[in-house]
């Protein structure tokens, strides 16, 4: 492979032809020499491709909430080495000579050497209208060809939501005496990337303002006064992109003549089922200036609709239900703060902290699933799933459900109940025969959902289990086919072999019988055990016999029958070592035995290398034994 040299330009004016010689050989053979004419035409006037080049230019549209710099078009995705771009506005002197320099100054986008229009560095403003502007850019090569187009690039408008204010204005009261960097107040505006700054004062004394979240705080301690701030709110990425807001502070003077009340912070804990309108707590409040008649009560507070107030007593206005979403995201407890306000310029005021905790009653027993309907195969083994009994409570937390079978397991409710997740599950034999279905009991017990565990309802439901009949089987008998020697005895009934057949599950006992081969009553069956009935034959002779077996009373009947050959040889009859007895061989399948053994075959390199090892230690080993030798 002839690459060319990094450091080096081909330049076909100097030289247009190269020769190089190749020489190339292999290991014990003679060395070939061969030549590679490299030629160097030259180079093609350089040419800017349309819609750049044409009479209208190219034309590229982007938004106006880009980012600084952010890249809009390229003049050349994949300049050649040595191009050089300079740009201008219609009607501007071009350089005299190739260079990279945007000569409009009434444009605020960037012309690199590369060819590459950028965003101006602060982004551009926002405007309601199109943003146009139009580029006359050249591109140069180093050998002084070149070519020029126009660029027009169009601005939209932005359709980003922008920076604005709820409010134009705020009005902030604060008690005078609070420390320094406690929370003020917080500014929200909406928007993109919004950060927060105080525009006046511009070294404001008093606050500050985190950028990020709009949280003012104090900082220092804060005496009567008033302030005006003039806060800020901008877009990080577009500062362009602002709205302002006007912040009246006013530090109030704290009255030490006002209402004191008794208790001066109510906590209780209530059940859900407690009435509306029911009174919670009477507030004892007294007016240093004059009496209780002139007090006003309100609420206020996250939770301050929950409540009423008639006088000074503390009510409740709407239902406080456990069991509800909103109670449970706030953690079932309800906050409120009275505020006890004394008449008079200015008004003095006091407020009482409310805390209310709701305990869970237990109202609504479990409900019953529908249509709780199951199938199994009469076959299922031991411990297989039926179904789930899904039942509902409507006291929180939701579903909490403890589920148990009347009567427990047994054989005539073959099945368990899981405790949690209500699972019926299969643990004796099923017998469709015997029962078409099986109806069962379950008990649904709530949990959970009473401040007293004791308390607890229950509901009973029905739940029906239909059993599937499957047919039976055809008993599987190992082997089907056997061959049997007997010498046989005069006396009784003589035992031959015992049938290794097996039925259905469900152990239903098989009966057997003697299909064919016994037409002379040589042989009897009783249960799985097949007898020889021995008569006064003298000579040796075969008996193929057929077995059928089978179980169940279904139609039809599904059996299997097992071959059995049996060799039959009389006591008395010695068999003469010339004379072979003629033996029934039935064809067997093949077996087949695979073994597989682990070989290893090291590569040659691992072979030379322990060569090499073995001669070395052996020429040590034999250094060593001279050595010993002479001393």
């Amino acid at each position: 492979q002839v690459t060319l040299h990094a450091r080096v330009e081909l330049v076909a004016h100097g030289a247009n032809q190269y020769t190089l010689t190749l020489r190339a050989a292999c290991p014990g053979k003679e060395e070939v020499e061969e030549r590679l004419v490299v030629w160097v035409p030259a180079g093609q006037q350089l040419r800017c491709d349309p819609p750049f080049a044409s009479t209208g230019g190219d034309v590229v549209q982007v938004s106006a909430d880009v980012a600084p710099r952010s890249p809009l078009y390229v003049v050349l995705p994949q300049p050649l080495g040595g191009l050089t771009v300079s740009g201008g506005c219609p009607g501007d002197p071009q350089p005299p000579q190739a260079g990279a320099v945007l000569r409009n100054h009434d444009t605020p986008l960037t012309l690199t050497p590369r060819g590459l229009v950028l965003a101006p560095a602060g982004g551009f403003a926002p405007s309601k209208d199109i943003q146009t502007f139009r580029l006359e850019i050249e591109v140069t090569d180093r050998h002084g060809h070149n070519c020029s187009g126009t660029v027009t690039v169009e601005v939209l408008p932005s359709r980003r939501p922008h920076v604005t204010f709820l409010k134009p204005q705020w009005d902030v009261m604060v008690p005078a005496g609070i420390g320094p960097l406690e929370v003020v107040t917080h500014v929200r505006a909406s928007g993109d990337n919004v950060h927060y700054t105080i525009l006046a004062p511009t070294a404001p004394a008093l606050f500050t303002i985190n950028e990020m979240t709009g949280e003012i705080r104090s900082t220092c301690r804060l005496e009567v006064a008033h302030t005006r701030l003039l806060v800020r709110a901008y877009n990080a990425l577009h500062p362009t992109d602002h709205a302002d807001t006007t912040l009246n502070v006013t530090v109030q003077g704290t009255d030490q003549w006002a209402p004191s009340c008794v208790p001066a912070i109510y906590v209780t804990q209530v059940p859900e089922t407690v009435s509306t309108g029911c009174t919670l707590v009477t507030l004892w409040c007294t007016d240093p200036a004059g009496g209780r008649g002139s007090l006003r009560y309100t609420l206020e507070g996250p939770s301050a609709s929950r409540f009423r107030m008639e006088g000074p007593r503390l009510q409740i206005n709407t239902t406080l239900d456990y069991d509800s979403e909103d109670a449970a995201t706030v953690g079932f407890q309800f906050t409120a703060t009275i505020v006890v306000t004394a008449g008079g310029q200015p008004p003095r005021s006091t407020r009482v902290p409310v805390l209310v905790t709701v305990t869970p009653v237990n109202e609504f027993p479990p409900a019953c699933p529908n249509g709780a309907t199951f199938t199994v195969p009469e076959t299922a083994a031991f411990g297989s799933m039926v179904g789930r009994v899904a039942g509902t409570d409507r006291d929180y937390p939701r579903d909490s459900i403890e589920y148990s079978l009347e009567g427990g397991p047994g054989p005539a409710q073959p099945f368990s109940i899981d405790t949690h997740s209500g699972e019926i599950r299969v643990v004796g034999p099923l017998n469709s025969r015997q029962h078409k279905s099986h109806r069962l009991t379950v008990r649904l017990t709530d949990t959970r959902n009473d401040l007293d565990p004791a308390k607890q309802r229950s509901r009973l439901c029905d739940v029906t289990v239909r059993l599937q009949a499957v047919p039976d089987q055809a008993p599987v008998c190992t082997p089907e086919v056997r061959e049997l020697r007997i010498t046989a005895r005069p006396g009784g009934h003589q035992p031959v072999t015992r049938l290794a057949c097996q039925g259905s599950p469900d152990g239903t006992a098989l009966a057997y019988a003697i299909a064919g081969g016994n037409e002379d009553r040589h042989f009897q069956l009783e249960g799985d055990t097949l007898f020889y009935l021995p008569d006064d034959r003298a000579e040796p002779c075969t008996f193929v016999l057929l077995v059928e077996a089978w179980g169940g009373s279904s139609a039809p009947r599904r059996s299997t029958m097992v071959a059995l050959v049996v060799h039959v040889t009389p006591q008395s009859t010695s068999v003469q070592p010339s004379t072979p007895t003629p033996r029934t061989m039935l064809p067997k399948e093949p077996l087949v035995v695979m073994r597989t053994e682990a070989v290893w075959h090291p590569p040659a390199w691992f072979v030379a290398v322990l060569t090499l090892s073995g001669a070395l230690l052996l020429v040590i080993l034999g250094c060593v034994a001279q050595s010993l030798l002479r001393r």
